[in-house]
């Protein structure tokens, strides 16, 4: 009998809409300047040499063993959970303290998305709830664990802030909805979510659910905002962080999730054994170290510099917009291009700016006008001040020659990467 993937594969699975990363459009040439995927172009919280290396293997304690690859990593990572402890033991929202069991750490957030859901969610039967526009990955992971979603999007007219009225009718109608996922600072929104409205949702009266609060780029906020800490008085409260953003480590992908300790039990018995490698779990622990914490203040300085700088530039172009998610609370800006100077909002012409940067003058930024309330946004990861200032000469350039009508019909390959893009999902 031959075989046939259509009938022994996961029906839901055959159904999965793709997540589209940032480096399935356009790849790292070496040339390109990338503002797309909210990496941190300051590199690695980490005290290297000024080309990026390390002596020896060695330099001011940044040290990897590796003779000891032949041995599995310590399943437990006592060591880099206090470090994380410490990190967000701030007493800002709460006079207890979290200890290491009050923390699960996994590959990126990404695992810790997919974890929670396969501890909680029933396959076919049980829901989770998010707010778009949002992280991608959490409406794929429940596709992948056969979770049905239920959107309840977020109040554009109100800098991109939780309807808690709709949420929690939703909740108080559906028992089968184990879990909401809010994302803050928001992606992309860049707003981070009020405190009070998380706290409307944990007050809820009769449901029996976890939230879950993404805050993936909390280090861009104002200081004191992370309510990791605030898992120590909410046992049904899960902060997932990275170490991807404001630190720089997005190469070595390593994500926590703060919570009670009976739900970071969960986690961990589920998880696999050796879930971070040993390269990983050396390389965060100097991160989050004495020096690598001076890095990334630095580099978290530099960003928020050209971030404002970016807030106040790019609206003198003419073409752009105005920005969606004002108060910018993150590492990007999401800005609206116009079909014209002083016009109104175009997907149109964003999508060409889009790909005419990337295509013509080797700058990636990301389209988002087809998510709730994104209509002609571009997001715009802040990069370096030559970076920033590239980008600025460029995007310019490129809106006069679209508003002039100069360029020419989009290419073949174009034209399929195009349709790609609006077939995946996209974070």
């Amino acid at each position: 009998m031959p075989f046939d993937i259509n009938a022994c594969a996961r029906p839901n699975i055959l159904k999965l809409t793709p997540y589209r990363c940032a480096r399935d459009d356009y790849k790292d040439d070496g040339t390109n300047i990338l503002l797309d995927a909210n990496e941190n172009a300051f590199g690695p919280s980490l005290d290297l040499t000024e080309d990026g290396k390390l002596v020896n293997g060695t330099r001011k304690g940044v040290e990897i063993d590796l003779l000891g690859l032949n041995r599995y990593p310590d399943p437990h990572q006592h060591e880099l959970k206090q470090k994380l402890i410490d990190l967000r033991n701030t007493h800002v929202h709460t006079s207890k303290s979290l200890t290491p069991d009050n923390l699960f750490v996994g590959v990126g957030s990404d695992e810790a998305i997919d974890a929670l859901l396969r501890a909680f969610c029933t396959p076919g039967k049980d829901k989770i709830l998010t707010c778009p526009p949002t992280y991608g990955m959490y409406s794929v992971s429940a596709q992948v664990n056969d979770v049905e979603v239920v959107p309840v999007p977020l109040d554009v007219d109100n800098d991109f802030q939780l309807q808690t009225s709709q949420i929690t009718a939703k909740l108080s109608a559906d028992p089968t909805i184990k879990m909401v996922y809010f994302c803050s600072p928001g992606n992309p929104t860049s707003t981070l979510l009020r405190k009070a409205d998380v706290q409307t949702i944990l007050e809820h009266p009769s449901w029996n659910g976890v939230v879950i609060l993404d805050e993936a780029y909390i280090d861009f906020a104002p200081e004191g905002s992370s309510l990791a800490e605030w898992v120590a008085e909410w046992p049904n409260l899960v902060v997932m962080q990275t170490l991807s953003k404001a630190f720089g480590m997005a190469g070595i992908r390593l994500g926590a999730a703060f919570t009670s300790p009976q739900i970071a039990k969960l986690l961990n018995s589920l998880k696999a054994p050796y879930n971070i490698s040993n390269p990983t779990s050396q390389l965060a622990i100097q991160a989050l170290g004495p020096q690598g914490l001076k890095v990334m203040h630095g580099h978290r300085q530099q960003i928020l510099e050209q971030r404002d700088r970016l807030r106040r530039e790019l609206p003198q172009i003419a073409g752009v917009g105005p920005f969606l998610g004002k108060k910018a609370d993150s590492n990007f800006l999401l800005v609206q291009i116009l079909d014209g100077p002083g016009g109104k909002p175009s997907n149109e012409v964003a999508l060409q700016v889009y790909e005419r940067l990337a295509e013509t003058r080797g700058v990636v930024v990301r389209f988002r006008g087809k998510e709730h309330g994104c209509f002609g946004a571009l997001r715009i990861t802040v990069g370096t001040e030559s970076e920033n200032s590239r980008f600025l000469r460029d995007v310019r350039v490129v809106l006069e020659d679209v508003f002039a009508g100069k360029l020419s019909k989009l290419s073949g390959e174009v034209e399929q990467a195009r349709e790609k893009r609006a077939n995946g999902v996209v974070a």
